[in-house]
């Protein structure tokens, strides 16, 4: 009853509805993803920011995904009571485009079926990308913090996994691997699924 309802009005409300409706839920995903980091801030490099990041990626594209870390990070990285040092927080504040991006690019060759249905190898597949997706950030921040530190870049990105980066990539397989797809669809069907019939270009 409520789709011939809807269908009451005209297209370019219900367009302008469905547009005010998506930047609600981007909204929801930055307030979630600060909120979130700052609830973790005792928690060493377990934060659900890049899960966050990779799923608004996904649901709208890879420039939203970005943006959500760009704007994540600056609120998380300069108010944060640990202080911050310019070069990491840059540092950290790009690389956390690389979960945006892919967020994106992952959703325009994959399955929506799968995710539909909710299949095993949807879950397995978003789990051992958040593990590659990590290792990647982990490695390129590693890197930053040894230049910026004057430590051996080869000890640092080593130093770095271990124990600390390894919290990071586990953590973040969990949360992709049971994470994504609950969240991608619910998230498709809080915006009446437009996304899974439109994103793909």
């Amino acid at each position: 009853m409520e789709s011939f309802i809807w269908m009451d009005y005209p297209t370019n409300y219900r367009e302008s509805n469905m547009q005010t409706l998506r930047i609600a839920v981007i909204a929801c995903l930055v307030a979630l993803s600060i909120g979130t980091n700052y609830a973790l801030i005792g928690v060493w490099n377990v934060k659900l920011m890049d899960f966050i990041v990779f799923v608004g990626g996904f649901c709208f594209g890879s420039v939203v995904g970005v943006l959500i870390g760009v704007v994540s990070w600056s609120v998380y990285g300069t108010l944060n009571p640990q202080g911050f040092v310019l070069p990491i927080l840059l540092a950290t504040m790009f690389s956390e485009m690389i979960y945006g991006i892919a967020g994106g690019l992952v959703r325009k060759g994959f399955d929506s079926e799968e995710l539909k249905s909710e299949t095993l190898n949807a879950y397995v597949f978003f789990g051992t990308l958040g593990i590659f997706l990590t290792l990647t950030y982990d490695v390129f921040t590693n890197i930053v913090f040894g230049y910026v530190s004057g430590v051996n870049v080869i000890l640092a990105v080593v130093i770095g996994f271990f124990p600390f980066g390894l919290f990071h990539v586990i953590s973040n397989a969990v949360f992709f691997g049971l994470g994504c797809v609950p969240t991608i669809n619910a998230v498709f069907k809080v915006t009446k699924g437009e996304q899974v019939e439109n994103h793909k270009e």
